[in-house]
């Protein structure tokens, strides 16, 4: 029994930010239903394919993000689907889309509409600015994905080395985080509507998020009037904080307490510099000379060696995917799920879900719908009932 089994959500998301979201509530036990508009979610057929494409219902992309879901087709600007999409609303606890605002208010189904016929409903929106009802602002409407939401939110602007261009993080934060948020948000809006009855309207926007995500920068240049910018793998005031790179790869060192600051000046022979570079501010201070110190040590030894050597020390390699899937931690923490892959007789891996629960586990290891799979038994379910003779 999942923590959410009581719980069913309305999907109308597609693509990442907002699938990723339900994904999280159905890994946790909801009922979701992928609402899927004519021809399915767009990314139903991006790479990677297992095999052929040809004979694989879905990609990598889709299967990720959309496991343990029913799927129904309907097309919202035909009468009948519109109905039926509204006998549903009645029996749902939350509805969550992703389009630009003022989309569904376009087909009538907007959370006034919705509302009526549900008082108790939950309407959660991601997008790329918010939406007028929490907050109206010249940029909605406007299109947004992930890198869009990480350019203008400072993501891409502290991210980079110091002397190279701005870069976007490699995971999809703008849509990600942003899914993490919603999904938080949705959770405090169903607790209080069990403590009072009442639904209402959860809005989280990309670009809010990567302000959220970025909170040092904000910070900093509130304190100092600085506008934080690249400075590589390297902590503004943090030291050692940095990726170093071995003989044979990279490491991370994390040592920026004074006891841990001890033990890795002994560990590569260099005490003195212990004595000499005491505090944080004189270790800050001299940076580049003590970073170079410890450049000079590890570049000279294999990356199993450095770890050995700094066992005890927050020291870590910089791992790929396949380091990743050979590592037993994540075996053992279910980070890695074997799914059925339709259409070919093998199992892919996705990633598990990071959320542990000892009473109310997660379940990530259900396979993402075909296309409109579910239809029979969720319009059987939401068909009125027939009177009594």
């Amino acid at each position: 029994m999942g923590a959410l089994d009581d719980l069913r959500v309305l999907d109308l998301t597609q693509v990442l930010a907002g699938p990723y979201c339900t994904m999280l509530l159905a890994d946790m036990g909801a009922d979701v239903v992928k609402i899927e508009r004519p021809g399915g979610d767009l990314i139903r057929s991006n790479p990677p394919f297992y095999e052929d494409a040809d004979a694989e219902a879905y990609g990598g992309y889709f299967q990720s993000v959309n496991r343990g879901k029913r799927s129904l087709e309907l097309n919202l600007g035909d009468d009948a689907d519109r109905e039926a999409f509204l006998s549903l609303v009645e029996r749902a606890d939350v509805v969550v889309e992703n389009y630009r605002a003022g989309t569904m208010e376009k087909f009538d189904l907007g959370y006034e509409t919705l509302r009526e016929r549900n008082p108790e409903l939950i309407y959660s929106s991601i997008r790329g600015f918010g939406d007028p009802r929490t907050g109206e602002t010249h940029r909605q409407g406007q299109p947004s994905f992930d890198l869009v939401a990480q350019a203008l939110g400072g993501v891409m602007e502290i991210t980079g080395q110091e002397d190279g261009p701005p870069t976007k993080v490699g995971p999809g934060v703008g849509d990600l985080f942003t899914a993490a948020l919603n999904a938080v948000g949705i959770l405090a809006a169903v607790h209080h509507r069990d403590r009072t009855g009442e639904g209402q309207y959860v809005d989280t926007a990309m670009y809010d998020a990567m302000i959220s995500l970025c909170e040092r920068a904000v910070y900093q240049h509130s304190y100092d009037g600085e506008a934080p910018t690249r400075q590589g793998n390297s902590h503004p005031t943090l030291f050692p904080y940095d990726a170093f790179e071995t003989a044979d790869g990279y490491v991370v060192i994390a040592a920026f307490g004074s006891n841990h600051w001890r033990t890795l000046c002994d560990a590569i022979g260099r005490s003195d510099l212990a004595e000499e570079y005491p505090d944080r501010e004189s270790r800050l201070a001299n940076r580049e000379s003590l970073r170079d110190a410890v450049a000079e040590w590890t570049r000279s030894k294999p990356t199993n060696a450095v770890l050995a050597a700094l066992d005890g020390l927050p020291v870590a390699p910089v791992q790929d995917a396949a380091d990743i899937a050979a590592d037993p931690h994540v075996e053992t923490r279910e980070m890695h799920v074997d799914v059925d892959q339709p259409g070919v007789d093998a199992d892919v891996t996705i990633a598990g879900n990071p959320i542990k629960m000892t009473e109310t586990p997660t379940r990530p290891g259900e396979r993402a719908p075909l296309l409109d799979e579910h239809r029979d038994e969720l319009l059987d379910d939401a068909a009125p009932a027939e009177a009594d003779d």
